[in-house]
């Protein structure tokens, strides 16, 4: 720094990004003493994004809504899970400072680009992109075995501000529960479906057989995926918790927002485990069993919350994606044997079917 050491800048960042006497944040654009404030989008957050530039200094403070007490504990455990990834050498962005009265997270800029625009920029059709692509994601899932494996240890459960496990209840209820709420009921206006919560309880099973003791991020995808100066960074991972290896890397390959062809999908399964077999021993079989299941987990959950937030929080961002969740979703059921979940199946099917009726 050339005039003011890093934490003063800091801390003059919290004095002026929340006025403590109106309870707001000041509007974009320059604020005293050579700040300048930007907005930036934020997905499905609640909380509010910002650059905050200086001459001598740059970084992102993530900032929730004050009447909020679930957005203060996400804050919370952002900062505390940030700060363990970050000293157990993850690539997370440096966790720079937080406000435990208004829960505004200071944090290291990491740019603007997302592995979901290199993935969505790429031709699929062109070999060599296609191979600059594949690199890349085998990047983001060496970042992902050791951040699994390694994420792990010294991680404390009360730093999670959801739960502190992917277990059974979580699958019932935010997972499969959502999507039924969310998009069979709410959505779609259909009458409730018997039986289905035989499947849904037979799928959390499935899912919850494996090892739960790893580190799990539970939004894995290419928008919470990040590029600077060709090195991969990982954010967004204050929903962190224990949980079993298959359901972020599933999150990855499965991911909408990028569609990856399925040969794609199946060598970069590859590459993962061939990585993860490097560092602790897997049973390939069981693994394989229990990504299905968790594949098909993640799959209810993404359509839960596209429907959630594309048509209750009305971000139409999320709203092009529900059909392919749906149809992908629908593609994984038909896959596997007619008598093990019957009910989500024709459940599922006839979603796509009133979808389509629909528009």
């Amino acid at each position: 720094m050339r005039t003011r050491s890093k934490k003063q800048l800091l801390d003059n960042i919290l004095h002026i990004l929340f006025d403590p006497e109106n309870g707001s944040i000041p509007e974009k654009g320059l604020l005293t003493e050579g700040f300048e404030l930007v907005q930036l989008t934020g997905d499905g957050s609640n909380r509010q994004f910002y650059r905050v530039s200086h001459p001598d200094f740059s970084c992102i403070a993530a900032v929730p809504p004050s009447d909020d007490k679930n957005a203060l504990r996400e804050a919370q455990a952002a900062f505390a899970i940030g700060q363990h990834l970050y000293q157990c050498s993850t690539p997370v962005p440096e966790m720079f400072g937080y406000d435990h009265d208004t829960g505004i997270v200071l944090y290291e800029d990491l740019g603007g680009t997302h592995l979901y625009d290199l993935a969505c920029s790429t031709d699929f059709d062109d070999r060599q992109q296609l191979a600059n692509l594949n690199e890349i994601y085998e990047q983001v899932l060496e970042v992902l075995v050791f951040m699994q494996v390694k994420g792990k240890d010294g991680f404390n459960g009360k730093w999670c501000w959801d739960t502190p496990l992917y277990d059974k209840e979580l699958m019932l209820h935010r997972e499969a529960g959502y999507f039924y709420q969310q998009c069979w009921l709410n959505l779609l206006g259909m009458t409730p479906v018997t039986g289905i919560e035989n499947d849904f309880l037979r799928l959390a099973q499935r899912a919850g057989r494996g090892d739960c003791s790893f580190f799990l991020h539970r939004d894995f995808q290419s928008r919470n995926v990040m590029i600077k100066d060709n090195k991969v960074r990982i954010i967004d991972f204050q929903g962190g918790r224990f949980g079993p290896l298959g359901y972020d890397v599933a999150s990855l390959l499965l991911d909408p927002y990028t569609s990856l062809p399925a040969f794609m999908q199946d060598s970069l399964l590859e590459y993962y485990l061939k990585k993860l077999q490097q560092v602790i021993k897997v049973d390939i079989e069981e693994f394989y069993q229990s990504f299905r299941a968790l594949s098909l987990q993640r799959n209810l959950q993404i359509i839960g919350a596209f429907c959630y937030l594309g048509m209750v929080r009305q971000k139409t961002f999320f709203r092009p994606y529900i059909r392919p969740s749906l149809e992908n979703l629908y593609k994984q059921l038909t896959r596997l044997d007619e008598s093990e979940f019957p009910v989500l199946t024709d459940t599922v099917e006839q979603a796509l079917s009133t979808l389509s009726q629909a528009h």
